[in-house]
């Protein structure tokens, strides 16, 4: 199926990851629907916290909401809890909701040095793996620069990267909030990066920063960024479509606000997954238009 997030171009050059997030936006509404196989929800919709629960759960999940929203979110550490098993769903859930028309960000908040970081880019960024997806997130607290492998396969292979920067945890303040020796705080210096490297890129930029929906207002231009930015903290979490204006001002275009717990809690059945989505999506229309 030929979708809006397409790498394909008539050059040997991929579209950039900015250029096809922006278009499945535009086509399918903002909303991110996250895939995040918690054992309590597996309970709540009958199911036994094993692999076998897993795939039920989640290749549901790909079925009632790859084909309607413009992002997909399968949080990897839930797979991986499972093993092996756990992993080869996660594969299949990848391909299936790329099939599906949705652009595949897989929230696994990578970050290290060196070679490390190069294996992690390998992993999810290199069209030869199965776990090829069309953007990661990733954490930037061994130093921003240390994800230069992330960003340099994005670039080769159409992705995108989602650098954590003001997360919706209270705990992260501590860090995030810290002010740096220029008087700028860490968070602040996170997005001054992203604001380098997407600079003149049109329609958006490709590397987007993780902001959560719940931080309030921070003062920060978020426009400047002109990349994507992935707002987590939607309905469980406590944020609701109404607070994204308040924290993102006139960047609020340009947000991917993302529901886990709150549509996922209207499985099992296909149809009530699609009615929650199509609720919540009416919610992010109303207030952002």
């Amino acid at each position: 199926m030929r979708t809006e997030g397409e790498h394909v171009t008539g050059s040997d050059q991929p579209v950039p990851f900015g250029t096809r997030v922006r278009a499945a936006m535009d086509a399918r509404g903002p909303l991110c629907a996250g895939i995040d196989p918690h054992p309590g929800l597996l309970s709540s919709w009958g199911l036994a916290d094993d692999a076998t629960g897993l795939e039920r759960f989640a290749m549901t999940a790909v079925e009632a909401l790859a084909p309607q929203v413009g992002v997909v979110k399968p949080q990897s550490a839930f797979f991986e809890r499972h093993g092996s098993q756990g992993i080869a769903v996660l594969e299949r859930v990848i391909a299936t909701a790329r099939e599906a028309g949705a652009i595949v960000l897989l929230d696994v908040k990578r970050g290290d040095v060196g070679s490390t970081v190069a294996a992690y880019a390998d992993a999810y960024l290199e069209p030869r793996s199965p776990l090829f997806v069309d953007a990661v997130t990733a954490h930037p607290y061994l130093g921003y620069g240390s994800l230069q492998p992330f960003f340099d396969s994005a670039v080769r292979n159409g992705c995108g990267v989602f650098v954590l920067a003001l997360t919706s945890n209270p705990e992260g303040r501590d860090v995030q909030a810290a002010e740096l020796p220029a008087g700028r705080t860490v968070a602040g210096a996170i997005l001054d990066h992203l604001a380098a490297a997407n600079a003149g890129a049109t329609p958006l930029g490709s590397f987007g920063a993780v902001v959560g929906a719940t931080v309030g207002e921070t003062g920060e231009d978020f426009a400047r960024v002109n990349g994507p930015l992935l707002a987590p903290g939607l309905g469980a979490q406590g944020a609701s479509a109404a607070d994204l204006k308040g924290v993102f001002g006139p960047a609020v275009r340009n947000v991917i606000p993302a529901s886990s717990r709150d549509l996922l809690q209207a499985g099992p059945s296909v149809r009530g997954l699609r009615a929650a989505a199509d609720r919540i999506a009416e919610e992010l229309s109303a207030v952002l238009g």
